[in-house]
């Protein structure tokens, strides 16, 4: 919208393409500033009579601001022509909101909107993962990091002083200092190999998350080797002998388990000697599996 109306109203000594940063600073440089009594003008008539002439007027004559409110945000990282663009929309709701009857010019008032608009953009896009979600964080995302270009890691003393300065708990401050000092990292890089040993290991997320033992492979494998086992084992049972089989089964293969003297008084022999047939049953069956 903003440059399309640029392109319409420019005259034809700077008629110049508007598709780029550098154009649009240029072309914004040239519209001329308003007056006190033509802003007053323009507004009033915007705001009795809706009338969008006005509104352009206005809207054209701030763009310069707008601009240079956006390089105060480049230590962001993020490109200069986004953050305009939210500035410009910000301007927009500005001025769609300025009432002329309060005595200030819409510069002041507009700047809160522009910069509103600019902080909501970097919050979304400063990091792959939101750093400030709740009100006090977003205060102190902006304040604090200023604030740690000149002290670097806060101590206690200077953690108290900016949460009472700004309002929040000193928690928070805490918190926040963390994640300023964090990097976003790729979910899904490749895995490294230790130069000395040759042992893989992984320093991205995705690698933390795969699981070897769900690979479809592996779970046959131990599914066939489950099998195999418990196959042997019955066939080591059935070279036990009757009692020691029944001893085994109803002290290992029942989830209601006979106590040895239970087992005693049913075979009319000692506890003891329950145990001995028990330990002398598993050595045979240890014995079978292992051959």
């Amino acid at each position: 919208m903003i440059n399309a109306l640029i392109k319409k109203e420019m005259p034809s000594a700077l008629a110049i393409p508007v598709g780029n940063l550098d154009a649009f600073v240029y072309a914004a440089s040239q519209f001329p500033m308003l007056s006190a009594a033509e802003e007053y003008g323009y507004a009033k008539k915007l705001r009795e009579e809706n009338d969008l002439e006005s509104a352009k007027h206005l809207i054209m004559s701030h763009l310069r601001f707008v601009v240079r409110i956006a390089r105060g945000y480049l230590g962001y990282g993020l490109p200069m022509a986004d953050l305009v663009q939210e500035g410009n929309i910000g301007l927009m709701k500005a001025v769609k909101r300025f009432d002329p009857e309060q005595g200030v010019r819409l510069v002041s008032f507009a700047v809160h909107w522009v910069r509103a608009e600019m902080h909501e953009y970097i919050l979304r896009n400063w990091r792959i993962v939101k750093v400030a979600t709740t009100k006090a964080q977003r205060k102190l995302f902006f304040n604090l990091r200023s604030s740690k270009k000149r002290l670097g890691w806060l101590n206690a003393e200077e953690v108290e002083a900016v949460a009472k300065d700004l309002g929040v708990p000193a928690k928070t401050v805490l918190e926040m200092e963390s994640r300023l000092s964090a990097h976003d990292m790729a979910f899904d890089g490749s895995s490294e190999s230790d130069s000395d040993d040759g042992v893989e290991f992984h320093s991205t997320p995705a690698g933390f998350l795969q699981n070897p033992q769900d690979d479809p492979a592996y779970l046959l494998t131990q599914e066939d080797y489950q099998a195999h086992r418990e196959q042997q084992l019955g066939l080591a049972l059935e070279g036990l002998d009757a009692r020691s089989k029944d001893i085994l089964a109803r002290r290992w293969l029942t989830d209601d388990k006979a106590t040895l003297q239970e087992l005693a008084n049913e075979y009319q022999v000692s506890a003891e000697r329950i145990r001995q047939l028990e330990n002398n049953a598993m050595k045979k069956l240890r014995v079978q599996l292992e051959a």
